[in-house]
């Protein structure tokens, strides 16, 4: 009898060992398909570099294409070392006031926390991928501004610019908004207990500032810095006449445009479903809805910008067709986890028409923004942060993973929320950037000499010879009836 009863002891035991050894296993397989998910989305955010220099070489003129593309390896180089060296650490280290990371409980200066073994074992990852996929959208933000101030601008200045927005300006923003600073919905500004506090109730009825992939924190914050570089550094030689005109520089290169546009369509995919962060425990559930939603939005968009174009042109605009795909894309970004299909149709359609009304704002303002940059990703990343407190519901909220359970939705809470939070990124972007510019412009002077710019930035700075000949500037015919409207009025 004692050695039946021995028998089941050790049977009970080794079933007990091997139910923790299966259950350390499948933490160690969601932790790796975790990983493999981040790595394989970070990827295709990175890949989304391609697209940029894509369509902007579609855009600038045949003499500055090299610079253009040169400009987006170089951003992308650039932020990998500043956000390895620094802005990852003030990113996502530990709270100091709500405003900056800093070196605490955990230290992600150089990546010093993060290293072989760093994880607790099985469970979770040493921290590699996340840096990766950090700097993929640090790179992201940073190569925005280099349509606004194309053809016409220093490489030794666009090095400067690089450097501080990777480093600080916006880690500072990523940390509010995806950190522990005040606007996060992660866990904001933590009390000596570690307890949350995010706006504005402080506690679990507010949610903090929603921001899903990045409307704000990665397109805002590059729309407007370059909306700043472009006002500063001024408008292109002869795009606008004395008499209120504007010029057509170059009609364009609508191949590598429809290239750029379909690369960034398609890495966008890896931007906002990866901004899960996870594919296990559901994640994969909220990743399917992102990429229905943000498919949504971008469609809208794109018809909404075709049809406004044949309506007020009198033709179909190819450009413009594609700058509305980018137009949804921006919008849906910030709220693709917490809205559905018919609001996300909705969010497309909005961001086209704000889109048409931004370019011909510039272009009464006489603002020279060659990829309309500031408008795509500044205007309609303040309406994708906007849209988020007006079309999200705290059930949706809930399947996203959001921690607080709540009203905020509901009550209008999250709108005033998402607007207290944009206000603040325009501020904050907009300051530090008229700081930036004035600076460099003060100093090495921000912009080239007009031979410089006539001749073309390829052959100043690259030594690449032009092989073609200069197009004669004639006015724009973009849409006729709109600029006459402006003229007249």
């Amino acid at each position: 009898m004692k050695w039946q009863y021995q028998q089941a002891t050790d049977a009970v035991s080794q079933n007990r060992k091997n139910l923790n050894d299966f259950e350390a296993l499948v933490k160690a397989n969601s932790r790796d398909m975790d990983t493999a998910w981040i790595v394989l989305c970070g990827a295709l955010v990175f890949f989304m570099q391609a697209g940029f220099a894509m369509l902007e070489a579609g855009i600038v003129h045949p003499k500055n294409v090299t610079n253009i593309l040169f400009k987006n390896m170089i951003d992308a180089s650039i932020a990998a070392i500043a956000f390895w060296l620094l802005g990852y650490g003030f990113a996502f280290g530990s709270d100091s006031g709500g405003f900056i990371g800093k070196c605490g409980s955990a230290c992600y200066f150089g990546l010093k926390d993060v290293y072989n073994g760093a994880g607790d074992g099985m469970g979770s990852s040493d921290g590699w991928e996340k840096w990766f996929f950090q700097w993929a959208f640090a790179g992201a933000a940073a190569t925005i501004v280099a349509g606004a101030v194309c053809e016409r601008t220093k490489l030794e200045a666009y090095f400067i610019y690089s450097v501080f927005l990777s480093t600080f300006m916006y880690p500072v923003i990523v940390h509010w908004v995806w950190g522990y600073g005040w606007l996060s919905a992660w866990g904001a500004y933590p009390d000596s207990n570690g307890v949350a506090r995010p706006i504005f109730n402080k506690d679990t009825r507010s949610n903090g500032l929603i921001d899903f992939a990045g409307s704000g924190v990665v397109h805002m914050v590059g729309g407007f810095c370059g909306l700043v570089g472009a006002i500063i550094a001024g408008a292109r030689r002869g795009r606008f006449g004395p008499d209120g005109s504007v010029n057509t520089l170059f009609d364009g290169n609508n191949t590598l445009q429809a290239l750029g546009v379909f690369i960034l369509w398609f890495g966008w995919y890896g931007f906002n479903c990866g901004s899960t962060l996870m594919i296990s425990g559901g994640a994969a559930n909220v990743a399917g809805k992102v990429a229905v939603n943000m498919t949504i939005s971008a469609a809208s968009a794109a018809i909404t910008a075709t049809f406004l174009a044949k309506a007020l042109q009198g033709h179909y605009n190819i450009s413009m067709g594609l700058n509305g795909v980018l137009a949804g894309l921006v919008g849906i970004t910030a709220n693709c986890a917490v809205v559905d299909p018919w609001m996300a149709f909705l969010i497309g359609f909005v961001a086209a028409l704000i889109l048409y009304g931004g370019h011909y704002l510039l272009l009464a303002l006489r603002i020279d923004d060659p990829c309309d940059a500031s408008v795509v990703h500044g205007f309609c990343g303040m309406w994708g942060i906007w849209a988020t407190g007006i079309f999200c519901t705290d059930k949706n909220v809930q399947y996203a993973g959001y921690p607080n359970a709540n009203e905020a939705c509901g009550s209008g809470e999250q709108f005033g929320v998402q607007v207290v939070g944009s206000l603040v990124i325009a501020a904050w972007t907009i300051g530090m950037s008229v700081m930036l510019f004035l600076f460099i412009d003060k100093t090495i002077g921000i912009r080239v000499s007009a031979e410089v710019e006539e001749a073309g930035l390829d052959i100043s700075e690259h030594g690449v010879a032009p092989s073609y000949e200069q197009q004669p500037q004639v006015p724009s015919r973009l849409c006729p009836r709109v600029w006459t409207f402006l003229q007249v009025h």
